[in-house]
C-alpha cells in the first residue's frame, strides 16, 4: 500500500514586526515593505511555501494592509488562485465573544491564531508551516518538514547562526540547542551581559563586541493537531505570546527541535538592517543564493518599459528596475521601478523606491527614499552606513 503523501498548509503573519521598522511601516505592513528593486517582503515566505509544494496559505493581517491586498490580489502570480486551497487573506479580528484588545485586535501570535482557528480546522493538510515577513531568504520547507517528522518533534524552530553585537541581539530570540538539535533554553531580547556562553564565544558587556548565537528566524513547523490543541489551551489560559508562553516557558516540557538554516539570509528588524540587506544584493554569490533559479521568488508583475540611460549616465554595482530613467551617476544603489535621476546628479549607497525623482546636480549618499519622493535640483542628503537618512513617502525636498 502506498504511503500517504505528507502535505502542509502555510500561515504568514504580515504585521508581526511593524514596530521594529516604524519608518517603513507608517503606511504599510511589514509584508508590503518594498525590497530589492521590485519585490515586497511577503514575496519571500510566500514564494518559499509555493516552491515547497504548499498550496493553501493564509495571510494574517492587522493594520495598514491596503497595499498588501493590492499586491497579493487573488494570488495568481504565486499560482494560488485556485478552487482547492489557494490564498486566504485572514482578518485580524477575533470572534464576537472575544475581548483581546480594543476592537478585538490580537495582542500576539497565539491570539492571532485563535482568531483564524476556523481556517486551520478547514485545511486538509496534516502539518502547518508558520512564518513572518521579516526574513529575506530562499528556504526549502520540504527539508524542514522531513526533519520535523523524522525527529518526532512537537515544534521545529528554524534558526540562523551568526555573529551578533549588543544592538543587533536586542530585538531577537536566541535558541540554545544541544548536539541532538533539541532546544533546551530560549532567550528573548537578551541583555548582552546575560549571555554567558553561546557556541564557544564569551559575551562581554561591551556593546561593540560580538557573540556567536542561534537566532530564531520566526519559522515554525508543527502538526495541525498539535497546533489546534496548543491554540485552544492557550486561549483557555489567556496566553497570547507564542515565543514566551510556548517556546520559552514550555521548552523543557515539549520536544522543540532547532533546524539550522545554512543559506544566505537577512533579518529585517531596523532601518540599518533593511539598508544592509538591500546592499547585500550587490554581492553576486549572496544574490544568487536568495534568487535561486530553481526556486524563484515571485512577485506582482507590472508592465514597464526597459530602463533608459542618458549619454552621460554612469551606473556601477547597482540594481536598476524597469522604467527607470538615469542621466546622472548611480553607484552601489537599489533603484525601484520608475525612478528618475537628473543630469549630473550623484546617488551612492542608497535605496530609491518607486517613482521617485532626483533633480539635476543632487548628491545623495546613504539615503532611503520612499515612494514618490521628489528631490529638487542642487539638493544634498548625506547619511552614514549605520544611520542612513530616511525620506517619507511623497515628501518634497
Amino acid at each position: 500500500m502506498a504511503s500517504k503523501r505528507v502535505s502542509a498548509a502555510g500561515i504568514i503573519f504580515a504585521n508581526m514586526h511593524d514596530s521594529t521598522i516604524t519608518d517603513l511601516t507608517k503606511i504599510r505592513t511589514t509584508g508590503s515593505v518594498p525590497f530589492g528593486g521590485r519585490y515586497r517582503l511577503i514575496d519571500f515566505p510566500l514564494s518559499n511555501m509555493v516552491n515547497s509544494g504548499i498550496s493553501s496559505v493564509g495571510v494574517i493581517t492587522k493594520s495598514n494592509y491596503q497595499s498588501l491586498l493590492d499586491h497579493l490580489g487573488s494570488g495568481d502570480e504565486w499560482d494560488l488562485s485556485r478552487k482547492t486551497g489557494g490564498l486566504f487573506l485572514l482578518p485580524p479580528y477575533g470572534r464576537a465573544a472575544d475581548s483581546y484588545a480594543a476592537g478585538g485586535l490580537y495582542r500576539g501570535r497565539l491570539e492571532a491564531l485563535a482568531n483564524v482557528i476556523r481556517f486551520i480546522e478547514r485545511v486538509s493538510d496534516d502539518y502547518v508551516v508558520m512564518c513572518d515577513c521579516d526574513v529575506v531568504a530562499n528556504v526549502d520547507f520540504k527539508k524542514i518538514l522531513k526533519a520535523h517528522i523524522q525527529k518526532g518533534a512537537d515544534i521545529t524552530a528554524v534558526y540562523g547562526r551568526g555573529s551578533y553585537t549588543h544592538d543587533t541581539l536586542k530585538t531577537k530570540t536566541v535558541l540554545n540547542v544541544n548536539q541532538d538539535g533539541l532546544v533546551y533554553d530560549v532567550l528573548i531580547r537578551p541583555r548582552f551581559e546575560k549571555l554567558n556562553k553561546l557556541g564557544g564565544g564569551e559575551a562581554s558587556g561591551d556593546e561593540h563586541s560580538c557573540v556567536e548565537a542561534n537566532v530564531s528566524l520566526n519559522m515554525f513547523v508543527m502538526s495541525k493537531e498539535f497546533l489546534l490543541n496548543m491554540v485552544k489551551e492557550s486561549a483557555s489560559r489567556n496566553l497570547y505570546n507564542f515565543e514566551i508562553d510556548v517556546i520559552q516557558h514550555r521548552c523543557k516540557e515539549l520536544k522543540i527541535i532547532g533546524y539550522q538554516y545554512d543559506g544566505v539570509y537577512s533579518q529585517i528588524d531596523s532601518i540599518m538592517s533593511y539598508h544592509k540587506a538591500n546592499m547585500a544584493l550587490m554581492d553576486f554569490a549572496k544574490r544568487a543564493d536568495v534568487f535561486n533559479s530553481e526556486r524563484p521568488i515571485y512577485t506582482k508583475i507590472r508592465d514597464e518599459a526597459p530602463a533608459k540611460y542618458g549619454l552621460e549616465a554612469c551606473v556601477t554595482n547597482s540594481l536598476i528596475a524597469d522604467g527607470c530613467i538615469i542621466e546622472g551617476s548611480v553607484e552601489n544603489c537599489v533603484l525601484f521601478r520608475g525612478v528618475k535621476v537628473g543630469k549630473h546628479a550623484v546617488v551612492r549607497n542608497s535605496i530609491i523606491m518607486q517613482d521617485a525623482e532626483i533633480g539635476e546636480k543632487c548628491e545623495m549618499n546613504y539615503v532611503i527614499a520612499d515612494k514618490d519622493v521628489t528631490l529638487g535640483s542642487y539638493r544634498t542628503l548625506e547619511g552614514t552606513e549605520n544611520y542612513p537618512v530616511f525620506v517619507d513617502k511623497g515628501a518634497k525636498v
